[in-house]
């Protein structure tokens, strides 16, 4: 497929979606009712039953029709459907169904194509470095796939090759979704949120750096040390380069398949409390954190003997780092949360860089102090509760309760700070992850004494000096 017949699929895929919700957007305006519910003091919008059934028939459509162009076109689009599934949470479930298979079906490309790549980066084919090479892959992702190989002292190892052409692939896939994110401000005008395109084109540029990749894993790996519980693989330097990325094969469940891994007799919650546990210490301990945890990326090894296990950690192109005061600030939002301080959260939120110079500060801190307080009258931080939550409790907890002529000034007043797309993006990810194995731990809790270091020195910090006391005898000096 030329790269310019991509651009127009790709344009076309996302336009008959995108003019399909406009209509019923239309249908909506025209067709819903407005009633008074005593219970809110609020107005609320009812739809027909017709139009609910088209809503969710619409949804099921779309998804299909995503999920189809998305394998036809492959590169980013695969990777950025195996997000959307993992976000399933806040999509219609119809897309959560079609996309999951994205996670593991991704078709391959032919053995021909792999070794091409081979030769090119590293001047000789397969043969002259292993023993042997099974042509079938053992996986497929959206830049790459990985096929096991054997070395000649026999080791058993992973050999991931980028798909040829994939980095002008990327440059045309990232024209489209810098068109989306324009089309997206149209209805959402949030300031600087052109950023998410620039971080999606960082991100990919070191994603299709194996060299890089191999670095990250070195540095990752380094960080767990002390963890023997947390395993890494480990590079094979002499048949690694930018294209090419070979490293000890690392046996293992994927995380996701729980009923063989109960039937191992892991402890599911126990091994939720792990992962969560390894996320907080990467991003507020080693503020080096892997920015891509969807399920393929992880397998399991239980423990003989033991309901403990094994986390094996793959795929580190995406590691990222996080900013120091985008670390500061998170940990004065938990404190001024766990306080009950809105003046502490607001200061963590523009230490993050969240406030638009010239937007509308006072609208913007009185939405904040609104969804602390939406957000302190939850029972349950859990993703079981919001699962379980019902569409019209989601949609009173993401109702910013500004008039609607505000919405606009309050999106204005929104800064999408740099750094912060891959934070927020590895942080739902993980937060529904977790939340599959273990859907009632409280994962705010599990992590948090990742967080109190940075909590005790923010404390102090912040803690006025004592004056001198004016009776007090000066201390004794030696000599």
């Amino acid at each position: 497929m030329s790269l310019s017949i991509r651009l127009v699929r790709a344009v076309f895929t996302f336009s008959v979606i995108f003019a399909s919700y406009m209509v019923q957007l239309v249908l909506v305006k025209i067709f819903r009712r407005w009633r008074h519910d005593p219970d809110t003091n609020r107005e609320e919008s009812v739809m027909p039953p017709w139009l609910i059934r088209r809503q969710a028939g619409l949804d099921q459509k779309n998804a299909e029709r995503l999920l189809a162009g998305m394998l036809k076109l492959r590169g980013v689009y695969i990777k950025l459907g195996q997000v959307l599934s993992i976000m399933g949470g806040f999509l219609p479930a119809a897309y959560t169904k079609e996309l999951e298979s994205l996670q593991d079906a991704v078709p391959p490309h032919p053995f021909g194509e792999i070794e091409r790549v081979f030769i090119q980066s590293l001047e000789a084919r397969p043969e002259a470095f292993f023993e042997s090479i099974d042509r079938e892959p053992v996986a497929a992702a959206s830049l790459g796939q990985v096929h096991v190989a054997y070395m000649p002292d026999g080791r058993k190892v992973a050999v991931k090759v980028l798909y040829p052409g994939i980095r002008d692939i990327v440059r045309t896939d990232l024209r489209v979704v810098k068109l989306m994110i324009r089309v997206y401000k149209w209805f959402f005008p949030v300031q600087n949120i052109e950023v998410i395109h620039e971080s999606l084109v960082d991100l990919l540029r070191r994603e299709t750096d194996y060299i890089h990749e191999a670095e990250c894993m070195r540095r990752m790996s380094a960080n767990f040390a002390d963890d023997d519980h947390m395993l890494f693989p480990e590079v094979i330097d002499e048949v690694t380069t930018r294209d090419v990325l070979t490293m000890t094969f690392m046996e293992g469940i994927k995380i996701t398949r729980l009923h063989a891994i109960e039937a191992k007799g892991v402890d599911l919650r126990k091994l939720a409390e792990r992962l969560v546990k390894s996320f907080y210490k990467q991003v507020f301990v080693d503020r080096f954190f892997h920015a891509d945890p969807h399920p393929g990326n992880f397998l399991v090894q239980p423990v003989e003997d033991s309901d403990d296990a094994r986390i094996v950690v793959l795929d580190f192109g995406a590691i990222s780092e996080v900013r120091k005061d985008t670390v500061f600030g998170m940990v004065d939002v938990l404190r001024g949360f766990f306080e009950q301080n809105d003046q502490l959260v607001i200061e963590g939120i523009e230490a993050m860089g969240f406030y638009a110079e010239g937007g509308d500060r006072e609208l913007l801190e009185q939405t904040v102090k609104t969804y602390l307080k939406k957000l302190l009258k939850l029972e349950a931080r859990t993703p079981a509760a919001l699962m379980s939550a019902n569409s019209k409790e989601l949609e009173a907890l993401a109702d910013p309760e500004v008039e609607r002529r505000e919405l606009r000034t309050l999106m204005r007043s929104v800064h999408y700070p740099d750094g912060w797309f891959y934070v927020e993006r590895a942080s739902v990810m993980m937060f529904w992850l977790a939340g599959q194995i273990a859907p009632d731990l409280d994962q705010v809790q599990v992590g948090f004494p990742y967080v109190l270091p940075l909590l005790s020195a923010r404390l102090q910090s912040s803690r006025p000096s004592r004056p001198p006391d004016p009776g007090a005898r000066p201390a004794a000096s030696g000599g």
